[in-house]
């Protein structure tokens, strides 16, 4: 095998997986290097047990709290990253959300792009991971977006009659813009069959738009693409001045590997991004690779998450509930009273019973739950996920110990308009229960906010900028100090927003990809397909 290539991407998952699939009708030999293997299909892809309860799946690294105490980060490493369990909501950042905005407890900064910018990468993300959503329910939209090419998930008749308890209340809720394959026009040969193991798990019939199924399966046939799985990268190295990455160093089954490239992608995820970057030190970039701002592993976000679940008497008619969304409260009250951001409400995924146990045994061990008590729970129950702006500040970081032990300096901020979003969802709730049974009326409500270890939507370690003192990329996403180093996983954001931020990754990989086909004097054949042969 050849050891040089035009590009090397590090990491498959939904910005390094895009990359890899905009540049191949090239013909550029592009090499993926993956730390994960290739995730099995076998029947624990549908097991809550064996998702939930015993993680199969998830990693058993342990990365250390700002105290010192260890935990295991809700992370995966499989080809096509995260992606293949994450709960496909595919939404786009709001035009505000790329300019400045004042928070309660700070200051959102504008990023060096605008909505414009992204928006028709936005729709061709949008068609390729095949987004299912109706355009004009939402307030937040500018309404210039064109029409979604796949209709809205129809709504199970609980979350129906949630969506009209909401509306009555004067709220706007919309269909949550969902990545499946779905034809429910044809359901005897739809692939996606609306079940019960969606977010969270690895769909056993690959009916989640992820990076695995959309962007690295239809290359693996590829002459000029070569997928490398199980290689862990451990650092970069360059010449002399610093200037150029010279060699990809990893770690493989049988040993280390040495690979290089002209062009070097990191798309390893915010936190391990940063790792790499550190632990790429040498002697023209004393602080890390590309860190001469000081800025590379800070700024760590991760959303303000809350889950709240609502518990009733009644059995809720509810087998795929994650179909509905409210962002009325995105930019503040509409009622009055509160003018600074609040954020975004979403459903949450069905949740079985040993989902359930899995989710609590932080504070209560599964074995002491019959399995009969937490399953009449889960039938009884609506989970929400209430998504808030996690702002940048530098004092949130990752940092590489000279012992290779992960450290995730973070202190949460920002929680006013959070904590008055999560009361709103709850009084909102009042009353939504059978009228035909009394006793019924009366509901239990727990809320709980997503604890450090929950890592999920990370983003903001690598930011971009057009002041390489206060950024780490230029707004192509390469790295001001390095010729030939981008970076197109969520590291480069610059704020958080309040949305999954998986589209506006696969989006941001497709406006890198152009633009390094106009570097390297690429041409792809007009009509290609994306995953087609070159």
């Amino acid at each position: 095998m050849r050891s040089h290539f035009d590009i090397i991407v590090i990491g498959s998952g939904a910005g390094g997986g895009t990359l890899a699939q905009r540049l191949a009708p090239t013909g550029k030999a592009i090499l993926i290097l993956e730390r994960g293997e290739q995730l099995p299909r076998e029947a624990e892809n549908w097991s809550p047990k064996a998702v939930f309860i015993q993680r199969r799946y998830r990693t058993q690294e342990r990365w250390y709290d700002k105290h010192g105490h260890a935990f295991i980060p809700n992370t995966h490493y499989w080809v096509g990253g995260n992606t293949s369990f994450y709960g496909a909501a595919l939404m786009r950042m709001r035009e505000r959300d790329f300019t400045q905005v004042r928070h309660a407890g700070g200051v959102s900064p504008a990023w060096p792009i605008s909505l414009t910018d992204l928006a028709p990468y936005y729709d061709e993300a949008e068609r390729l991971w095949q987004v299912h959503g109706a355009r004009g329910e939402d307030p937040t939209e500018t309404g210039d977006e064109p029409a979604y090419a796949f209709p809205a998930v129809s709504h199970d008749p609980g979350v129906a009659a949630l969506k009209g308890h909401w509306e009555m209340q004067g709220w706007k809720p919309f269909s949550l813009p969902l990545g499946v394959k779905l034809d429910e026009a044809r359901p005897v040969t739809s692939t996606c069959i609306k079940c019960k193991t969606c977010g969270g798990y690895p769909c056993l019939l690959k009916a989640k738009c992820d990076a695995r199924t959309l962007a690295i399966e239809p290359l693996m046939d590829l002459p000029n693409v070569t997928l490398l799985p199980g290689r862990k990268v451990l650092k970069l190295e360059t010449d002399a001045g610093g200037r150029t990455v010279t060699e990809v160093v990893c770690q493989a089954a049988h040993g280390e590997e040495r690979w290089s490239g002209d062009i070097v992608v990191l798309a390893a995820g915010a936190a391990n991004t940063a790792v790499i970057l550190q632990a790429s030190a040498n002697a023209a970039h004393p602080n890390g690779l590309a860190n001469g701002s000081d800025q590379v592993g800070r700024n760590y976000m991760f959303h303000n998450s809350s889950a709240v679940i609502s518990l009733t008497l009644d059995r809720q008619a509810v087998t795929f509930p994650k179909t509905l969304a409210v962002n009325d409260f995105y930019w503040g009250d509409p009622r009055g009273g509160y003018d600074l951001p609040m954020g975004h409400i979403q459903l949450l995924e069905y949740m079985s019973g040993q989902t359930l146990e899995g989710q609590i045994e932080d504070w209560l061990p599964p074995f002491l739950v019959p399995d009969a008590l937490s399953g009449a729970a889960a039938e009884r129950m609506l989970s929400m996920l209430v998504i808030s702006e996690d702002l940048p500040s530098p004092d949130n970081r990752v940092k590489l110990g000279r012992d290779g032990r992960i450290t995730l300096n973070y202190t949460f901020g920002n929680l006013e308009g959070h904590d008055r979003l999560v009361n709103i969802l709850k009084a909102s709730l009042d009353g939504f229960s059978s009228h035909a049974h009394p006793i019924s009326q009366h509901h239990f409500q727990i809320d709980s906010l997503l604890p450090l270890y929950g890592t999920a939507h990370q983003c903001g370690t690598t930011r971009f900028g057009s002041d390489p003192a206060a950024s780490v990329l230029d707004r192509d996403c390469k790295a001001h100090e390095l010729d030939n180093l981008y970076i197109v996983d969520t590291s480069f954001f610059v704020s958080a927003n309040a949305v999954n931020p998986t589209l506006t990754a696969v989006a941001n990989a497709m406006r890198v990809g152009d633009h390094l086909i106009d570097r390297l004097g690429a041409k792809t054949p007009a009509s290609s397909d994306p995953g087609g042969t070159p």
